[in-house]
């Protein structure tokens, strides 16, 4: 209105020639020279006036105060002024109005006019001289700014947790999505990370990598905090024989480790129960609520051993006064060791059942042979200790001992079928029945086979029929005798090849001192190097068939002599027969044997007597 005033007031002077002053003489006719010399001429070219300085300085400070710099990159705020359908007008406080599209404020569906938002100049004027502006640049700036200095200050910033990715979550923290190591969601196991999808948390920015954009955030930072004060409370309080309450947090192969709310504390596999147990789980679960008493810790007070199985009285101490040596009892196989096995027949209280109590058998043999693991078994107590808290039991004592009626059962010349058990290098061990074994010595194994080790006669689990040779009821040894079962040939053969006997046979083998000629399967002759000149002067060969005189025979020793020279040389016949009558003469004498069964028949005749 000024402005319109002062025109008003000039123009009756401007139009009115008579009203105009006269002119005093301008500078120029004065003085023309000092007119040239100071003569604008950027005024002249320019065809404006030139502004004051301190108008302009007073000017630019009025621009610096009330419109931004569009010239810098920055984030600026700014103010919804109009929205369409695509897009929203927002005013910066610039020469003109920005246009943001409607896209980048999705996740701000209710944006109306009037609302305040971060901005970034993207483009200062595009074809049309508008403005652009990023709403999506300026709050990735604004929000990598709020995380940088939540990380310096140690702030703690929410995030929703959007999905689940390898090794942990994804979380949006002011809209840039950052790692969440399974580790740093809690201070215990987690097992159901699906269970924290979608879920608002506050987190702890604990890294960011700059050259890589990523952001590393932790839960279990905020709750390690709470929990170290909770910890120096519960510290302090502890004793021994204290009982807490806790909750089961990890359960391993050797034991559970149990929290305390906010200190964990580890209940050995051997403290869980007073029975034996194979693992921790059979006794506790994951998150389960119990009672423990403290057992013991270090000075520190950082390793806290705990014990469940304390709480309850011991199973020793509860056991059946009335349980003595003698008794019968039922119990399950808990474990098994070569030595033998432990029986449970109450919980927490076990017998051992030695190898050798489980079977009146004298090899013994280990015990998985006898019992598994679960096995329910009746067993008699042979040792109780109390004091120690230690009990034998036995099996094979629920049963008869077969050597009760040995005598009866098995008398010396008793015939009888057994298995091979195992050999030793002088003779076999057959079982005739459970806990009744002998002995076959290898003499008595073969009355022909000359054997060197019995696994060349029979192997183990064959059959066997024998002869009881010789019984020891105080040693419980039994002496047997396979040969005996069968008449012994060598009696047959000491009159079919008595001395001055003829064979016919091919020699089988020549060796160093002579051959050996195969009569029959058990019968073979050695012949001197001497006795196998034939009558043209040369020597029997291998494989040469001729007829044989036996010289001599040795039914003991199995010995068996013999020469084809004696059969066609007259003198060596005349000492043949008179090795052959030599023979003959003794067999008839008396022999110790004969002697010694007389004296025997005499002593048994006085003693019916």
């Amino acid at each position: 209105m000024a402005e319109d005033k002062t025109t008003k007031e000039q123009q009756p002077v401007a139009n009115s020639e008579e009203s105009t002053p006269k002119v005093a003489p301008s500078e120029q006719q004065e003085n023309p020279k000092q007119f040239l010399e100071e003569f604008n001429w950027h005024k002249y070219e320019e065809g404006i006036d030139e502004v004051d300085d301190a108008q302009l300085e007073q000017f630019e400070k009025l621009v610096e105060e009330n419109f931004v710099d569009t010239l810098h990159n920055e984030v600026v705020d700014g103010t919804v002024v109009h929205l369409t359908d695509q897009d929203a007008i927002i005013d910066i406080n610039a020469k003109s109005e920005g246009v943001i599209s409607l896209n980048e404020f999705r996740y701000n569906p209710d944006l109306k006019v009037g609302d305040k938002v971060d901005v970034l100049i993207d483009i200062k004027e595009d074809a049309e001289g508008q403005l652009i502006l990023s709403h999506r640049k300026a709050r990735v700036i604004r929000a990598w700014e709020r995380v940088n200095k939540a990380q310096e200050d140690g702030t703690i910033v929410n995030g929703l947790v959007k999905c689940r990715t390898k090794g942990g979550m994804i979380v949006d923290v002011f809209g840039i999505e950052a790692f969440l190591p399974g580790s740093q969601i809690d201070v215990k196991p987690i097992r159901d990370y699906d269970a924290y999808v979608g879920k608002n948390m506050e987190f702890k920015v604990v890294k960011i990598n700059h050259e890589f954009k990523n952001v590393v955030v932790s839960h279990k930072a905020l709750i390690e905090a709470d929990i170290e004060e909770q910890k120096k409370e519960i510290i302090g309080q502890l004793e021994k024989g204290q009982v807490l309450e806790g909750v089961v947090k990890n359960i391993t192969s050797y034991g559970v480790f149990v929290d305390l709310g906010g200190v964990d504390g580890l209940v050995h596999i051997t403290d869980l129960s007073w029975s034996r147990i194979n693992h921790p789980n059979e006794v506790v679960e994951l998150d389960q609520k119990l009672n423990v008493v403290i057992l013991d810790f270090d000075e520190d007070k950082t390793r806290i051993q705990l014990g469940l199985k304390q709480l309850h009285k011991h199973p020793w101490d509860a056991l059946d006064e009335g349980l003595k040596v003698g008794d019968v009892v039922n119990g399950t196989v808990t474990v098994i060791a070569d030595y033998g096995a432990f029986i449970e027949v109450e919980e927490g209280v076990e017998g051992l059942i030695h190898v050798s109590e489980m079977s009146w058998s004298t090899h013994l043999r280990s015990a998985q042979d006898f019992v598994n693991v679960g096995d329910k078994v009746e067993a008699k107590i042979l040792t109780l200790d109390r004091e120690d808290r230690k009990m034998s039991l036995g099996i094979k004592q629920l049963t008869p001992d077969p050597w009760t009626d040995i005598t009866t059962k098995y008398p010396v010349g008793s015939k009888h079928v057994g298995e091979v058990r195992n050999f030793t290098n002088f003779g076999v061990f057959v079982e005739l029945e459970e806990g009744i074994d002998g002995l076959i010595y290898i003499s008595d194994l073969s009355w022909t086979k000359k054997i060197k080790h019995p696994s060349e006669f029979c192997k183990v689990g064959d059959k066997l029929d024998v002869v009881v040779l010789e019984l020891d009821v105080e040693g419980r040894k039994l002496s047997l005798g396979h040969k005996q079962t069968e008449t012994n040939p060598w009696d047959k053969y000491s009159d079919e090849f008595a001395v001055g006997t003829k064979h016919t046979a091919a020699v089988s083998e020549i060796v160093d001192k002579g051959a050996t000629v195969d009569f029959n399967e058990d019968v073979t002759a050695f012949v001197p190097q001497r006795y196998l000149e034939k009558e043209d002067g040369t020597k029997l060969a291998k494989g040469e068939v001729a007829e044989f005189l036996i010289i001599e025979f040795n039914k003991e020793f199995k010995r068996v002599v013999a020469s084809h020279t004696s059969i066609h040389k007259e003198e060596e016949a005349q000492i043949v027969k008179k090795a052959a009558k030599k023979s003959e003469d003794e067999s008839k004498k008396t022999t110790f044997g004969d002697a010694n069964a007389e004296l025997q028949a005499l002593k048994d005749k006085m003693e019916n007597k």
